[in-house]
């Protein structure tokens, strides 16, 4: 760690830094926008609680099919999924300026097969706008799964896509969003009674939204 020349010399003090935000993400062809933002903390709690990624041909079982991995953490966690979960909701209210919560989809792809967003370098883009809403200055439209980027809020200058591509990036399909609910309500339930009620208050009341 040492070796590393960008290595801040208050390393070892205790104090911490500020988090002005918190990532999640999934490998996901459909369903999820390229970038949205939680409405608080609880809601941010149920996006890091139900991410997925579809499998690839490096994974055991099928490939395609969506498997839960929330907050990247399942092979990772010692403990019950549903107390990690309610770990998170205790956290938020002690925290006095929480960090934002955001959910990330590199990997969209059209009807063609081929992935929307170039990714890579301008995956800046996105970063720009997260940042941008942690200052106070990123405008956004509301969702029914939260808030993403207007056309005039997010920086398009010197790349090659079209404003049909971003409106097809940051689609809601009413059809994608009952499935995946669908699938989230299957895994909540596999976590039996240690589940929070709130995270599944959260998923029922996305759920109200996809069904008027």
């Amino acid at each position: 760690m040492r070796n590393n020349p960008a290595l801040d010399p208050d390393v070892e003090k205790g104090g911490g830094v500020p988090i002005s935000a918190i990532i999640f993400g999934g490998r996901r062809s459909d369903t999820m926008p390229l970038v949205f933002q939680a409405r608080d903390w609880e809601h941010g709690t149920y996006i890091g609680a139900t991410m997925a990624s579809e499998m690839t041909a490096a994974a055991v079982g099928g490939l395609g099919q969506v498997r839960r991995d929330p907050m990247a953490m399942l092979p990772f966690c010692g403990y019950n999924m549903g107390q990690y979960f309610q770990h998170w909701l205790e956290i938020g209210p002690r925290l006095k300026n929480p960090p934002l919560i955001f959910h990330v989809n590199w990997f969209r792809k059209g009807s063609d097969g081929k992935f929307i967003w170039p990714g890579f370098g301008e995956n800046m883009r996105v970063l720009k706008w997260i940042i941008g809403r942690c200052d106070g200055h990123a405008g956004g439209a509301e969702t029914e799964i939260g808030t993403i980027p207007g056309p005039e809020d997010f920086d398009l200058a010197e790349i090659d896509i079209t404003r049909e591509t971003m409106r097809e990036l940051f689609s809601i399909k009413a059809d994608e969003w009952k499935k995946e609910l669908e699938g989230q309500s299957e895994f909540f339930t596999a976590l039996g009674k240690d589940m929070p009620q709130e995270l599944i208050a959260q998923r029922d009341k996305l759920a109200a939204k996809f069904t008027k």
